[in-house]
């Protein structure tokens, strides 16, 4: 029970995605930039986490946890930003369910690549029969879910 219920909720982390870059489409148009819609997308963004972290109470890390991390790990902020603009950009071209089957199709290609070579301090799973062909038939998706 307990499996499924992360499950439900990667799949709201799903929905939230998907939502929050048709929104974003919408700011895009509203201010005529996609580039002000990926900063003001960011900056509500940065306004949860800073109420998250206060409702949740977390203390700030340390001086000594902050110069531990590994100089790819602030990194992270960059493809967020590109992602979130390359979607403000593509979206009205593309279409919602056409840029997000490729969006998750990259992810998927990413994430057996990134898991078979343990990258990042990610515990290996090496590339099988069976992910790839769970990567074939998300292709397959984008096949037949463009328009």
């Amino acid at each position: 029970m307990q499996h499924f219920f992360l499950y439900l909720l990667a799949l709201g982390a799903g929905v939230s995605v998907a939502t929050q870059q048709v929104l974003n489409g919408s700011l895009r148009t509203a201010l005529a930039s996609p580039v002000w819609a990926g900063l003001v997308s960011y900056a509500v963004g940065l306004i949860t986490m800073i109420a998250t972290v206060m409702a949740f109470r977390e203390r700030v890390p340390s001086w000594k946890a902050i110069a531990d991390v590994p100089w790819y790990a602030w990194s992270g902020g960059v493809f967020g930003g590109a992602f979130i603009l390359l979607v403000i950009l593509l979206l009205p071209s593309l279409g919602a369910a056409t840029l997000f089957a490729l969006v998750i199709a990259g992810q998927v290609l990413a994430a057996i690549t990134l898991d078979h070579f343990g990258a990042f301090g990610l515990t290996p799973h090496p590339i099988s029969a069976a992910r790839l062909g769970g990567a074939v038939l998300l292709i397959a998706g984008v096949v037949l879910i463009r328009d």
